[in-house]
C-alpha cells in the first residue's frame, strides 16, 4: 500500500511540473507594506515613508500631506516607471510644493473671494489664490501631519491616515474628522477612499492632486484624454465657476472622444485663455453616487493607460499650465510648462456659493463618504 501510495504521488508530481500554466512563483511579489522614516518638518515633527507593493504597482506615501511620492507602474514591456511627479527629499516638498501628490481640504479647488455662508452666518477664510481661497487655504491638509496604520485588506495592501481638522481652522467651522484610505490592488488599482464627520454643519471637498505623466518624463501635450462629460463649468477671470453648466460641443473643451491634449490647448478660446490651459471641472455623465468611469489617459509611447473612476459628479483637468522650469524634481528632472497633469475627482469649485452646484454641505451625524480609483493598464 505504501508503495502504491509513493508511486502515485512521483506520478503526480511529473506530470505537474510538465505543465504549461504552473505557477511561477519567482515572478511573484507578495503585496506588502513598510515604514521608513523620512525626515523632520521645520516644527520637529517626525515624518514617516509608507511603501505600498503589490505584483505590479509600488506607491510610496508619506505622512506629511498625505502625499504620494511616488507611483510605479509597468510600461507595454514591463518596465517599471514612476509616474507621478515630485521630489526626492522631504524638503522639496515642505519649501516649495505646487500640491504634488496631496490629499487636498478641507475644501478641494476655489472658493470664490474667500468666504461663504452657511446657517445664515457669514465665514472667511484666507485667500491664497488673488481674491480666492484655493484647496483649502493657507495651510491645508497637504501641510498637515496624517497619522497612519495599516489596514487588513483581502485584495493587496492598504494604509489608513486619519486628521482631525480643528473647529475655525483656515477659517471653517467644526471639528472636522478626516480619514483618507491609500489601497493598492491587486487588480493594478490605486484607491482612494475618503470619509469624515463633523460635530457643526461646515463644508468639505476632498480630493488627490497627483500630477501624471504616464511616460515619466516630458510634455504631456501628446497624452491623449477622454473625459465622460457632455458640460463642464465656464470660469471668470479669478477661475471661479460663473454657475452656467455649458456643454462642450463644437469647444476645444470637448473630450467625449479620446483626443490628444495638446491639439487645441493653445486655440482662442476664452476659457483657454483665462486658465493658461486647461483648469476645469468637468460635469460628469455619471451622478448617481455610484462609482463610474470618468476620465481615460493614454500615453502611445508607453503604452500605459490609467483609467479614473469615482463617485463624484465633477472633474477638474488641470495641464500643469503655471509648471514654469522653476522647479527640479525627481532624477533631477525640470518640470516645465505642461509636464504633468492633474484628474481631480470633486465636488465643483465655489459651491458653497452655487445653490444649484450639488452641496458639499455636511451636517453633524452624517459621513461623508468618496471613491476614486486610478486603475492602470497598457495597450
Amino acid at each position: 500500500m505504501k508503495r502504491s501510495q509513493a508511486l502515485f504521488s512521483a506520478i503526480i508530481l511529473v506530470l505537474f511540473s510538465t505543465l504549461p500554466w504552473r505557477l511561477d512563483t519567482t515572478a511573484m511579489v507578495r503585496p506588502d507594506i513598510t515604514k521608513q522614516a523620512f525626515g523632520m518638518t521645520a516644527n520637529q515633527e517626525p515624518v514617516e515613508l509608507y511603501t505600498l507593493t503589490t505584483n505590479k504597482l509600488e506607491a510610496r506615501i508619506m505622512t506629511y500631506g498625505g502625499i504620494l511620492v511616488s507611483l510605479r507602474a509597468p510600461d507595454r514591456n514591463g518596465k517599471l516607471g514612476d509616474i507621478v511627479l515630485g521630489y526626492e527629499t522631504l524638503d522639496g516638498y515642505i519649501k516649495n510644493n505646487p500640491y504634488f501628490g496631496a490629499i487636498i481640504g478641507r475644501y478641494g479647488n476655489r472658493i470664490g473671494k474667500g468666504q461663504f455662508s452657511l446657517n445664515h452666518k457669514q465665514y472667511s477664510l484666507p485667500k491664497n489664490n488673488g481674491e480666492n481661497t484655493l484647496h483649502g487655504g493657507i495651510k491645508g491638509f497637504d501641510k498637515v501631519i496624517w497619522k497612519a496604520a495599516e489596514v487588513k485588506t483581502r485584495n493587496g495592501v492598504a494604509l489608513k491616515l486619519t486628521y482631525t481638522s480643528k473647529d475655525g481652522e483656515e477659517g471653517f467651522p467644526g471639528n472636522l474628522s478626516a480619514s483618507v484610505i491609500y489601497t493598492l490592488t491587486d487588480n493594478n488599482e490605486l484607491r482612494i477612499d475618503y470619509s469624515a464627520t463633523t460635530d457643526k454643519t461646515t463644508v468639505v471637498n476632498l480630493t488627490h492632486h497627483s500630477y501624471f505623466n504616464l511616460a515619466g518624463e516630458g510634455s504631456i501635450l501628446q497624452h491623449e484624454l477622454m473625459i465622460n462629460a457632455n458640460r463642464f463649468t465656464p470660469v471668470d477671470a479669478g477661475l471661479i465657476p460663473t454657475g452656467e453648466l455649458r456643454s462642450v460641443k463644437g469647444t476645444p473643451m470637448d473630450f467625449t472622444k479620446s483626443t490628444v491634449i495638446g491639439a487645441r490647448i493653445d486655440q482662442q478660446y476664452e476659457q483657454l485663455t483665462l486658465g493658461k490651459g486647461y483648469d476645469h471641472n468637468w460635469v460628469l455623465n455619471n451622478r448617481t453616487g455610484r462609482l463610474a468611469l470618468a476620465a481615460r489617459a493614454y500615453e502611445p509611447g508607453t503604452g500605459r493607460v490609467l483609467e479614473v473612476l469615482t463617485t463624484e459628479p465633477g472633474l477638474q483637468f488641470y495641464s500643469g499650465n503655471f509648471l514654469d522650469g522653476t522647479i527640479t524634481g525627481k532624477g533631477g528632472q525640470v518640470y516645465k510648462q505642461r509636464y504633468g497633469f492633474c484628474l481631480e475627482t470633486q465636488h465643483f469649485p465655489d459651491s458653497p456659493n452655487k445653490p444649484r452646484f450639488p452641496s458639499t454641505v455636511l451636517k453633524p451625524g452624517q459621513t461623508y463618504k468618496s471613491r476614486t480609483v486610478y486603475k492602470f493598464s497598457v495597450k
